[in-house]
């Protein structure tokens, strides 16, 4: 079979798994809309001024949930996935088969990009039927779709570079949270970044590729301006992520 074949068939294999797991698929997508409503709840009763432009806060959180939300089908699922299964030696099984290394990346990819993109259409059905948020039509659907797959693309990459760092699985919680939760704050997706925010957050959130996601989707959401240099930031990020990817993960539990 052919590298291109196995990655399919690993990829609908981890999506079985997926969906056979309905506490694990609930919760995934339960997790943003129960963010998005308590988020609109405490803080999205007023507005923003970004730029020229004034925004309801609701409809800022329902493209800030949406981010999230794809942040955490890639970044923090394989983070947290990929260590538990290299400790119980699932990973040392699949190393003795004839699927090769980047195949299985690959197949944790796919299977999480297309869960992704599920959440953001969900994301943004339930912001459009409960908070009247404006929903991408015309180009800049195209340019949103464009930020979602290269976004979730890179974030699984990173997902998968931060596990070969992780030695074990109950380090894994730790380094998720630990990185996830200060960078998306700094990214502004749980305080909307108005004019008024302080330059150094902004400056400093601008390093990392959460930022620009969040700028693309908040484009198509609330009609900011869309930069294609967001994009080319993510995908720089993603692109050194793959690379350190595939020269460090490992299938074998680390020594302890």
């Amino acid at each position: 079979m052919s590298a291109l074949t196995l990655t399919f068939s690993q990829a609908h294999y981890v999506n079985k798994a997926f969906w056979r797991n309905p506490a694990r698929a609930f919760f995934t997508f339960a997790f943003p809309l129960m963010f998005l409503v308590i988020f609109t709840s405490l803080l999205g009763n007023g507005t923003e001024h970004i730029g020229a432009a004034t925004i309801k806060e609701s409809t800022y959180y329902v493209a800030a949930m949406a981010a999230f939300a794809v942040l955490q089908a890639c970044y923090s699922n394989i983070a947290n996935a990929i260590p538990a299964q290299r400790d119980v030696g699932i990973l040392k099984r699949l190393d003795g088969s004839p699927l090769p290394k980047v195949s299985f990346m690959a197949s944790r990819i796919l299977h999480a990009v297309g869960v992704a993109i599920l959440l953001v259409v969900l994301t943004g059905a339930f912001g459009r039927a409960f908070y009247h948020a404006h929903l991408p039509t015309g180009t800049t659907l195209l340019e949103v779709l464009v930020m979602l797959i290269v976004g979730a693309a890179a974030f699984c990459a990173l997902g998968l570079a931060v596990s070969a760092l992780i030695p074990n699985a109950d380090a894994a919680s730790p380094v998720v949270l630990g990185t996830v939760l200060p960078i998306s704050f700094l990214s502004g997706i749980f305080i909307p970044f108005g004019n008024s925010t302080p330059t150094w957050i902004v400056w400093v959130g601008r390093v990392f590729p959460v930022k620009h996601f969040v700028d693309g989707m908040l484009a198509g959401f609330v009609g900011t301006p869309f930069d294609w240099v967001d994009v080319l930031v993510v995908v720089a990020w993603g692109a050194a992520a793959t690379a350190f990817a595939v020269r460090y993960f490992t299938w074998a539990p680390r020594t302890r």
